[in-house]
């Protein structure tokens, strides 16, 4: 069956937004716990499995479609299974930034968050506090604009257009392809031959209808309710790719509870890769289930005018796509929002390798960014 193309690539700009981003790790709260849904076979799978050296792992996520490995895999049961007696506690986030948050606090064992985040925090606590141990989405990110206004690509300049945060991975993204336009904008105020206005995406759907912006590049679903809304796809980031693929969502770990209890990181990464597989191989029904998801999170789920289209323009994958890190970190570089991180040992893929190479699935490498 296709695979699902998942993009999540919200992370890249991971490493712009290290000035940017530290300032809202103090700003953000915590998670809240995820309602128990009531699944009665990963509750059978927690009672009935083997034991682990951990009774309980704590695993964060965002109600996003670029997290569909955790949605699909916590709602079908399937992580659960893998972790036998070892319970889930999940836990939602609305931002990355108070996701590390409870990681650096010791709330949160394991959590699937884009690269910015993790870059950001990485650099932040001088390679102490986590580690990429999976891929898990890439793509997922379009140019969406108001066709009255905009036509080609060439009419961007002079207009208006959205990115989710200042120094994000889609706003350092935008600002690489003005800059290989040879157009210029300032990379703090936003301002030049395009004016680069950093809007929330809960946000950025009103102020597309409002007319307050010309057009935004986002991430799904975003994207596609802008389109909802009458908007027009001038642009997927995915066809800007030598492979057409980019990080949108790693898997990360605390240091701490890797070194304490790699058995249970082990079974949580065969539940992911057994969830990614299933997804990959159903994607209808896994799309489904990704939207049963969120409708039990948040108290409703997509339209299906937002999900159907959304949904295949991700592509869920192992992969953690680290080469494609390391160049959203050198563009970030390149358009002088940070200094040149060092992200050596931000990945640890041993057990994601280990758990791959016993399904009779190919390794996955680090891009030379893998811990001695």
């Amino acid at each position: 069956m296709p695979a699902i193309r998942t993009t999540l690539r919200r992370g890249l700009a991971a490493a712009a937004a290290l000035p940017f981003l530290i300032g809202a790790l103090a700003s953000c709260g915590y998670g809240s716990q995820a309602e128990d849904t009531g699944d009665d076979r990963a509750n059978a799978a927690a009672s009935n499995g083997r034991k682990l050296s951990a009774s309980e792992v704590r695993i964060g996520y965002f109600p996003n479609l670029t997290h569909a490995t955790a949605l699909v895999g916590l709602q079908e049961g399937l992580i659960q299974q893998e972790l036998g007696a070892t319970r889930i506690k999940p836990q939602v986030f609305n931002a990355g930034p108070s996701e590390i948050e409870a990681l650096n606090g010791g709330s949160l064992d394991i959590g699937f968050i884009g690269p910015s985040p993790s870059i950001n925090a990485y650099v932040k606590s001088k390679g102490r506090n986590l580690r990429i141990i999976s891929g898990s989405a890439s793509g997922g990110v379009k140019l969406v604009v108001n066709p009255d206004k905009v036509k080609t690509l060439d009419d961007l300049r002079g207009k208006k257009i959205a990115t989710p945060q200042k120094g994000n991975t889609q706003d350092v993204a935008f600002l690489n392809w003005i800059s290989e336009r040879g157009w210029t904008v300032d990379p703090e105020s936003g301002k030049g031959d395009v004016s680069v206005v950093r809007t929330d995406n809960k946000v950025a759907p009103d102020a597309f209808r409002q007319g307050s912006v010309d057009g935004a590049w986002v991430p799904e679903p975003t994207a596609s309710k802008l389109v909802s809304d009458g908007g027009s796809v001038l642009l997927d980031e995915t066809d800007l790719w030598p492979e057409k693929k980019f990080v949108i969502t790693n898997v990360i770990v605390s240091q701490k509870f890797l070194r304490e209890h790699p058995d249970v990181v082990e079974a949580a990464l065969a539940g992911t890769v057994k969830t990614n597989e299933w997804i990959n191989a159903n994607p209808e029904k896994a799309k489904a289930s990704a939207n049963a998801k969120l409708a039990a999170d948040s108290g409703r789920g997509l339209d299906p005018k937002v999900i159907d289209p959304a949904w295949p323009s991700i592509e869920i994958t192992d992969d953690p796509l680290a080469s494609t890190l390391r160049t959203q970190s050198d563009w970030a570089v390149k358009a002088g929002l940070i200094e040149q991180p060092d992200l050596t040992g931000i990945y640890d893929l041993t057990l994601l390798n280990k758990v791959l190479k016993a399904a009779g699935k190919p390794e996955v490498p680090d891009a030379g960014l893998g811990a001695e």
